[in-house]
């Protein structure tokens, strides 16, 4: 007899024995150390760049800034897009770069962004602001808490901030913590109008004065005796009383005066704050905790959890620190609840295989299981492989090919040792029959997911620790059947104690199933057609199934998105804010409401992707108390909220899991003129409206602004001897405030702004009333001299470039009964059909544009894996028949899958698709070692049609046993929504390969090779005379 592995491991228990303690340990030891996560990481290929250039209109900052910057990095080769947002005073520069980098090569490629952007800061206007890169923009602030300050002033405020965010970097493990929204203050110094035209005073001779004052000057130096000793100039002012002293007034004249006697210096807080956060109604800060990438956020932001009780004991009572999302806690209840899920999976396939093949051999394989899912926690902490959703998920996916392995060896085992043999020789029989196809059909199982797991996007990302799992368990499967299997069985099992020589293949299960072969064998083309006519409406049926792509998440969290008209006042949101807040705490399942007014807040997940600054933009970040009320409320808050807020954009976005895959619909349309895009865009949002199946259909370009501009008379001007300066500078001190110095405290810069005082600011007609200093005559020219008429207009506020093209798009959402795929469809042909000038280009973007990309990038995997498949399937047999008939079976699969998803009314996800993959591997498995027994039995000399039918008689277990374990093991999975879809999938799919393995692979084989069945044989076959 060859040399067998199975033979052997009996042999040598201590050698199998320590093979089961390193499995039991390392895996014991591979719990406890194994990163957590609760979603896979995935790197944020984007960074922003910001230039700001204060007074320029947007379309100045397009022209002028933002086709500078796009035009040094487009000559970039990692750069997948580039995106610009160009407002007034400032351009926003959004740089995307290919999916094929990786986390490892990303900071190289900002550093060479970094390079470009400098090369061309000496292109920028004279007016323009360094250039500030962001490119930690994807850094998540897990730890993520609301900070309320009722009654504290704006210094002790910041006093506070300090103290928790130095209490909270010095936590091991802690990266970085962001606070967001502190109460921003300005020193305002107010001199009426008439005032400074008496005294004569120009505003440069306030601002020379008040920068000169607070400086921080050098040292001087003197030695004495032996020591050096620095003479220093403290500033002036530290305080607005301070500023009041200081004296205004040509230098040595008696007409010198202090600010007090003419002006009113006061410190408020600014008026148009730059973001406003409140929780649950009251004022609040942020505090954003980020964790090292390299450490588990569990230990991180326990941590940290316990470093803010500490703080907690020295803070005044009326500072209250809530949580508004900790990644550690969510992470620990679902890996817990995960965890939970595999071992009741693992359990229920246990039991079900001591139900059905009696208790020992249950438990030969069951402890193959659980050794085998151990091993693969020791290996995944050795690999680095987190412990997260994905990672979970593949052990449960895979669970159906690891008990296969061992179920064969062990029913092997059975049938041998019930025809008298010793364990040994049984052992080692099954090895030499089924072990090298059953390699085979592991390492097949592997490849189906090759295509997922190793594609370079960020799905590839996102999914690559399933396919690392996958491969671990499986490969791991198989050696543990191979060798821990046999000596297990050798220990446990017994041979039955009647007649050990007759056939164990006997009892009514059995010889149901001969009856059913002797009847398809005898309709074999009848039987096929069926079978592929079943298969060819079960595509047509796809069709009917709903496509989605990332399925909703089942964090108990949503947003609410608020959009005033653009060009809106921060103070005229929030009040807006405040109705919707107090809406939105009054609802009965909502706990908690965090209110962002101007901006987003950090980013405290993956998934979140954080607004920029924008006066006229508000958010809730509405926590409930359990998640499966969010789509009820979601669906009701869209419908009635829009009613309660005419002026305003509002919807409510529920969150998905996965890469963000944008808009559930949106489409794009580029082309030089703005007013001609605008038009293609509003006749998309009246098809959308029209269609009656998309919410909130809006464009992002929002509506133009009124910008005042005052028309300036160029002779008068030059006649009075003033400058534009000048008139600029009258302008600002007339309205928001003319900037003239700032005010050091800590490490806080505070403003110090020249104005009018509030009584005489109102309006544009004030200003005229105004002078202007003018250089020439020494003296204030009225601007009435110098300005004809201000004049108002209407400009864009809001220009979108994307690769260099003004780009505008219209978006919208999916009504609540629909996918976004069934939205888009709705609406797909009428927008195609539009209309468009020359030179002007529609695109699709949008979730359609992310499930597109991350089928293409599966599409140039998925063939190299099934063409390994097929390689390692034809090597295998040697021969090119039997390899036909495993992928002739493959397709049939989809019927189950189709019904599954149908009947449940799921959609199919990119999970489901993970499911469809999986359950192919398992049906090449069995039908491999369904075709390489028939095949054995014919070399053994078997006549043709007797190796058909014993050949699949004893597969009939091993092929009910495995689908019946693995579909009773998806049942902890039905609840948790990520995994809904492909439990289903997988569920569906295998009760009917498991038909189509044991009807359609005889009767393929015996078409295949015309195998006829016998005409005397008939009444023999059917009562079951084949013998061992």
């Amino acid at each position: 007899m060859a040399f067998s592995i199975s033979g052997a491991s009996i042999q040598r228990p201590v050698a199998v024995w320590l093979l089961i303690l390193f499995c039991l340990l390392g895996g014991y030891w591979g719990l406890n150390t194994v990163g957590r996560l609760e979603d896979p990481s995935f790197t944020l290929k984007t960074a922003l760049v910001f230039v700001p250039y204060p007074g320029a209109t947007a379309v100045e900052v397009e022209e002028e800034v933002s086709d500078v910057i796009e035009n040094a990095l487009q000559q970039m080769k990692q750069l997948d897009r580039v995106e610009s947002k160009s407002m007034p005073g400032m351009a926003q520069i959004t740089v995307e770069i290919e999916g094929t980098y990786g986390p490892d090569e990303i900071p190289q490629v900002w550093d060479e962004m970094r390079l470009r952007i400098r090369d061309v800061e000496g292109d920028l206007p004279k007016g323009a602001r360094a250039p500030i890169v962001n490119d930690d923009f994807g850094d998540v602030y897990g730890m993520f808490y609301a900070v309320k300050t009722e009654g504290l002033t704006p210094r002790e405020e910041r006093d506070l901030a300090t103290r928790l965010r130095l209490g909270l970097v010095t936590v091991d493990g802690v990266a970085k913590v962001e606070v967001q929204s502190l109460t921003e203050e300005v020193i305002t110094i107010s001199i009426p109008s008439a005032r400074l035209t008496e005294l004569g005073l120009p505003p440069n001779q306030v601002l020379s004065v008040l920068n000169d004052e607070n400086l921080v000057f050098d040292n001087g130096e003197i030695t004495e005796g032996p020591a050096r000793i620095g003479l220093s100039v403290p500033p002036g002012y530290v305080t607005p009383e301070g500023i009041e002293e200081l004296r205004l007034g040509a230098a040595g004249e008696v007409g010198q005066v202090a600010i007090h006697n003419i002006a009113r210096v006061a410190r408020d807080e600014a008026e148009q704050p730059s973001q406003i956060i409140r929780q649950n109604g009251t004022a609040a800060f942020t505090l954003g905790v980020s964790a090292l990438t390299n450490r588990n956020v569990v230990e991180v932001g326990a941590a940290v959890a316990a470093r803010l009780e500490t703080l907690k004991a020295d803070l005044p009572d009326s500072v209250e620190i809530t949580p508004i999302y900790e990644q550690h806690v969510v992470v620990d209840e679902a890996v817990s609840s995960f965890l939970l899920s595999l071992a009741m999976s693992v359990a229920i396939v246990v039991g079900a295989l001591m139900i059905t093949m009696g208790w020992r051999a249950g438990l030969v394989v069951g402890t193959t299981l659980g050794l085998t899912v151990f091993v693969t926690l020791f290996f995944m902490s050795v690999f680095g492989i987190a412990m997260e959703r994905i990672s979970l998920g593949a052990l449960i996916i895979a669970m159906g090919m690891l008990v296969d392995n061992a179920i064969v060896t062990t029913e092997g085992m059975v049938i041998g040792m019930a025809r008298g043999k010793s364990a040994i020789k049984a052992a080692a029989e099954t090895e030499s029959s089924t072990s090298i196809p059953l390699l085979g059909a592991t390492v097949i199982g592997i490849m189906a997911f090759s295509g997922i797991g190793l594609s370079p996007d960020s799905t590839g990302e996102f999914l690559f620790s399933l396919f690392a799992v996958i491969t671990i368990s499986l490969l791991m499967s198989w050696i543990l059947a191979v060798t821990v299997t046999p000596y297990l069985g050798m220990l446990l099992l017994k041979a039955p104690k009647k007649n050990t020589s007759d056939d164990p293949y006997k009892g009514a299960f059995y010889a149901i199933y001969r009856g059913l072969l002797w009847l398809v064998l005898r309709a074999r083309v009848l039987v096929v057609l069926v079978i592929v006519g079943i298969t060819i409406v079960s595509v047509m049926a796809f069709g009917q199934v709903k496509q989605a792509f990332f399925p909703a998440s089942n964090t108990p969290l949503f947003y609410v998105e608020f959009q005033m008209p653009q060009g809106t006042d921060i103070n005229v949101t929030d009040r807006e804010m405040k109705r919707l807040e107090q809406l939105i705490l009054s609802e009965d399942k909502v706990t908690d409401v965090t209110t962002l007014v101007g901006r987003g807040a950090s980013r405290f997940m993956l998934t979140y992707n954080p607004e920029q600054a924008d006066a006229s933009y508000g958010q809730l970040i509405v926590r409930v108390a359990d998640a499966e009320a969010i789509p009820a409320m979601a669906n009701r808050l869209n419908r009635d909220l829009p009613a309660e807020f005419p002026n305003a954009l509002v919807r409510v976005e529920e969150l998905v899991f996965g890469p963000p895959s944008g808009a559930d619909v949106a489409v794009r349309f580029s082309g030089p003129d703005p007013v001609v895009l605008r038009q293609l865009a509003d006749d998309a949002l009246r098809i959308y409206e029209a269609a009656g199946t998309i919410t909130n259909p809006r464009t992002n370009w929002r509506q133009r602004e009124i910008l005042v501009e005052p028309i300036v008379d160029e002779s008068r001007m030059r006649l009075a001897g003033a400058t534009r300066s000048a008139i600029a500078d009258t302008v600002r001190y007339g309205t928001s405030g003319l900037r003239v110095g700032e005010l050091r405290e800590g490490d806080e810069v505070i403003p110090i702004h020249l104005r009018l005082p509030a009584t005489e600011r109102d309006g544009v007609d004030r200003v005229r009333d105004l002078s202007a200093w003018s250089d020439g005559a020494g003296t204030y020219v009225p601007m009435a001299n110098l300005v004809e008429r201000f004049e108002p207009r209407l400009v864009e506020a809001l220009i979108h470039r994307r690769n260099r093209e003004r780009t505008i798009t219209a978006l919208g959402g999916a009504r609540a009964d629909l996918t976004a795929d069934e939205a888009f469809k709705s609406v797909r042909a009428e927008i195609e059909a539009l209309p468009r000038p020359d030179g002007y280009s529609m695109e699709w973007g949008g979730q359609y544009e992310s499930s597109t990309d991350a089928q293409t990038s599966l599409g140039k995997q998925l063939p190299l894996g099934f063409l390994v498949m097929l390689t390692i399937s034809i090597l295998m047999f040697n021969k090119v028949r039997q390899p036909l008939i495993l992928w002739l079976v493959v397709p049939m699969s989809v019927t189950g899958m189709v019904l599954g998803l149908l009947f449940t009314g799921l959609p199919f996800t990119f999970t489901a698709l993970l499911g469809f993959l999986s359950l192919s591997g398992m049906l090449m498995k069995n039908a491999i070692v369904l075709v390489e027994e028939i095949d054995v039995q014919r070399a053994e000399g078997v006549a043709d049609y007797k190796a058909v039918i014993d050949g699949s008689v004893s597969r009939l277990r091993p092929v009910v046993l495995a689908a019946g374990t693995t579909i009773f093991g998806m049942i902890p999975l039905l609840p948790d929504a990520f995994f809904a879809s492909m439990a289903v999938t997988i569920m569906g799919g295998l009760a009917f390969a498991s038909v189509l393995t044991l009807v359609a692979v005889p009767v393929l084989y015996a078409l295949l090779f015309r195998i006829r069945p016998p005409k005397e044989e008939s009444t023999d076959s059917k009562t079951g005379t084949a013998s061992g």
